[in-house]
Order: C-alpha cells, then structure tokens, then sequence
C-alpha cells in the first residue's frame, strides 16, 4: 500500500470514530497488531477495545480533529484534538457534564495488505484531568 492509501485508511478510522463506529475502526486492524502507549509495553486489542468502549461511555459526543497528518513508507503519523462532554465515570471520577479537550498523537505501521499491524497512542491526560478539576494520578 502506497503512503497516500494508509492516509486514507487513517482518516476513514477517525470518521468511524466520530460515528462511535467502533467496527468501522478495528475492521483497519491486521488480527496480529500490537498497541502501546506511554508506557512502552505491548497492549493486546481486547484491553485497547474495553479503553474504546469505555472512553465513548465516559465521553459523549467525542469529536476527533485531525489536525496535522504524515505519511512515510508504512508509517502514519496524526496529531489530533478530542472534544467531549464527560457524560459517564473515568478513572473514578464522576460525570461532571463538562466540556472537555485533549490533545494526542498517533503512529500506525501498516502491512502490505494496508491493515495496521502496529498502534500507539501518545496521551497527556494532565490537562484533561485539570479540566474535570482533579489532579492527574502519578505515571
């Protein structure tokens, strides 16, 4: 797949995301990838789908905004901007019905097939939970 298809398929993710088209997601998923975060460790999908879930529970009407995309040989690289309202609990805070933004970064590796076979997710959550007004929990 040519860097331009792995783009597409990245912004077709972040569409079924802004669907809570958790599906629409994983379906760009190769059956063998492998997701981290910060902490550097391999997450297996089952623990990255109960985080999705979870996340579309706690906020509701989540918004993705793509706001710089790259691509390079099987690499795809995303900055994007989250907006939500804290609908539900998350880490054991109550839902607040505050309006919420967060900033990530993404990194995707594809296979010849143009699924992902490699996720990281690059979260601060610090001003999020200054946002909910509680301290963010040590790393």
């Amino acid at each position: 797949m040519s860097p331009l298809e792995n783009k597409n398929r990245c912004l077709q993710m972040v569409a079924a995301w802004n669907r809570a088209d958790v599906s629409g997601v994983t379906e760009h998923w190769a059956p063998d990838v492998t997701h981290y975060n910060l902490d550097g460790e391999p997450h297996d999908t089952e623990l990255v789908l109960t985080a999705m879930r979870g996340s579309l529970v706690s906020f509701s009407d989540l918004r993705l905004e793509v706001r710089s995309i790259l691509a390079e040989g099987d690499r795809v690289m995303l900055r994007l901007t989250a907006t939500a309202t804290h609908s539900g609990e998350f880490a054991g805070i109550p839902a607040t019905g505050r309006k919420v933004t967060w900033h990530y970064l993404e990194e995707l590796r594809f296979n010849e097939e143009g699924k992902v076979v490699e996720h990281w997710d690059i979260f601060d959550f610090a001003p999020l939970f200054r946002e909910l007004g509680h301290p963010a929990p040590a790393l």
